[in-house]
């Protein structure tokens, strides 16, 4: 607090407001609960870790100022997602998105809002009319779908990452065909550095599609790591395991029995902890359609590579029409310097005894200079075909 020549007082200024908007930026998350109603939460990491209980090494790949290639972590009671601008942590009855201020984020957190509700719990809270009718629609897609909270929630994310990514894969093809073209018409230096800037672009996103299905790839071959996904199935196994030993305060027949059934019980909930083919198929879906946009880049690279060549082509072919002008004025210099060598000669101020009376010897000297020159210009240009050197 600072003081004017008043004697008011004044508040003062912050000498670093871009590092306390980025700052508050990074406490910034949002949580959706099953019900699909956000809350925003200003809290710091440790309040975070406490709440979905992490370790700080998993909430650090979701720190914005750190590169962290995409990630899908399974721990015991949370899933830890990077994708891109879509950073999260997702539990069994709760999603926490980090940044929703953001532009990229905030379709992806109203497409939560308005799909993990599930039942009645999708039509509360929803207007009259068209919204109503359309909540309706979404509330009874949803009770078809009776996949797990969790399991809903990294659809969602997995089905905004990859149209994210289609989009800007459409949009680099809208602008590089069109460019390529124009390029194998006219080579410019304004063209090829068009061209090159849109060849950067497509390595970077190509990169980025690559790492998405690299992750996604990692998940189908390993049956463990979509097991540890199965928050829900790995919570309902924990309550029936502290839950088991209540059976025994009955009598000795009961609760052999109840023993027996828990048991059998339990045997069943850790088979069903191998049966990953729910989560396989939701990963295989969003496996082929990241796939696919990998493909259309690696279509559109091809493009770029067989255009390069078609213009190395056109670059190599200029080049042997300069080789042949060159070739042709060589020679011609060649048979100029030899007319000059005789003119030379005959112009010297030197007394010649063969001259004397014999003038008419300088017209034959001529045409016979003529003829050789010819006769080498000709031989230079054949030898010249010969090796390719030329065009016929």
């Amino acid at each position: 607090m600072s003081y004017n020549n008043n004697g008011n007082a004044v508040a003062a200024a912050d000498p670093l407001p871009g590092k306390k908007t980025k700052l508050q930026s990074s406490r910034s998350w949002v949580s959706i609960v099953a019900t699909g109603e956000s809350e925003t939460l200003d809290v710091d990491k440790y309040a975070i870790m406490h709440r979905v209980q992490i370790h700080a090494r998993d909430l650090r790949i979701l720190d914005p100022n750190l590169s962290y290639p995409s990630t899908i972590l399974g721990r015991e009671r949370a899933v830890v997602l990077n994708l891109e601008h879509i950073k999260a942590i997702i539990t069994a009855d709760e999603v926490l998105l980090r940044d929703p201020s953001d532009e990229n984020v905030i379709p992806v957190l109203k497409e939560l809002e308005r799909r993990l509700p599930v039942g009645n719990e999708a039509q509360n809270g929803q207007g009259d009319g068209k919204e109503s009718s359309a909540a309706n629609n979404d509330a009874d897609a949803a009770e078809e779908d009776d996949s797990p909270f969790e399991f809903r929630a990294l659809e969602v994310f997995l089905e905004a990452i990859c149209s994210f990514l289609a989009a800007r894969t459409t949009e680099l093809e809208t602008a590089a065909y069109p460019a390529l073209d124009e390029l194998t018409s006219k080579i410019s230096s304004r063209n090829l550095d068009r061209v090159r800037k849109l060849k950067s672009a497509m390595t970077r996103l190509t990169a980025r599609v690559q790492k998405v299905r690299d992750e996604l790839e990692q998940l189908l071959d390993d049956d463990d790591d979509m097991a540890d996904l199965y928050l829900s199935r790995k919570l309902s196994s924990a309550s029936s395991a502290s839950s088991s030993p209540n059976c025994y305060l009955t009598s000795p027949t009961i609760g052999s029995k109840i023993s027996r059934a828990s048991r059998a019980s339990l045997a069943t909930a850790r088979g069903d902890e191998n049966d990953v083919e729910e989560l396989e198929m939701l990963l295989e879906a969003y496996f082929m359609q990241i796939d696919s946009t990998l493909n259309r880049l690696t279509t559109l690279r091809e493009y770029i590579d067989d255009t390069e060549d078609y213009i190395n082509i056109q670059l190599d072919n200029h080049r042997n029409q300069l080789i042949q002008l060159e070739l042709v004025l060589s020679s011609g210099t060649v048979c100029s310097a030899f007319y000059s060598l005789v003119a030379g000669i005959f112009g010297m101020n030197i007394p010649y005894t063969w001259n004397d009376n014999h003038g008419y010897m300088f017209k034959y000297v001529v045409i016979l200079t003529g003829a050789i020159c010819v006769i080498l210009f000709t031989f230079i240009m054949s030898h010249a075909r010969y090796k390719g050197l030329v065009g016929s």
